[in-house]
């Protein structure tokens, strides 16, 4: 992934050095990248769920991409707050992806809980990874991804209890 970019090069933030920014930014364009992500494809799960539960999963779709799109947005604020411009366009997600794509078309209410539970625990784990390396950084900016990792795990409880294997 690019180096994030600094709102201005030739003004440094008041309390962080320019190395620090640099990689505060990063671990934070990184973790919205992934929300990004996890909106998109948590829309297509909404739109293609057949089966059963269709119903219940459908507008439970909506739920979690409306809490991914307030975290996305904490996640960037926190970037402007450090001097990074955060990047959520789709050529940015697509460049930072590590994620294969989930099938166009109908996907079973079953197969939608599998392939969501798979990408939240993969989330969730560089989610963490960074939120450790921020505390060494940043204890504000790790506090955000705290809140990131809180919430997603949460839903990953959640998610996971509606499987039936």
């Amino acid at each position: 992934m690019a180096t994030t970019s600094i709102i201005q090069e030739g003004e440094a933030h008041p309390t962080l050095s320019h190395h620090a920014q640099l990689e505060i930014g990063d671990d934070l364009q990184a973790t919205l990248a992934e929300l990004v992500d996890l909106t998109l494809v948590g829309k297509q799960f909404h739109w293609s769920v057949v089966g059963p539960t269709f119903k219940t999963l459908h507008l439970s779709l909506d739920e979690l991409v409306a809490e991914w799109g307030v975290l996305a947005d904490a996640v960037a604020e926190r970037a402007l707050a450090v001097g990074a411009w955060p990047d959520g366009q789709a050529t940015a997600v697509i460049e930072a992806s590590e994620f294969a794509s989930v099938p166009a078309g109908p996907i079973r209410d079953e197969e939608v809980l599998r392939l969501l539970t798979s990408r939240l625990i993969e989330v969730v784990a560089h989610t963490r990874s960074r939120m450790d390396e921020l505390g060494t950084l940043d204890l504000a900016s790790q506090d955000v991804l705290v809140d990131v990792v809180r919430t997603l795990e949460q839903q990953l409880w959640m998610i996971r209890a509606q499987r039936s294997s």
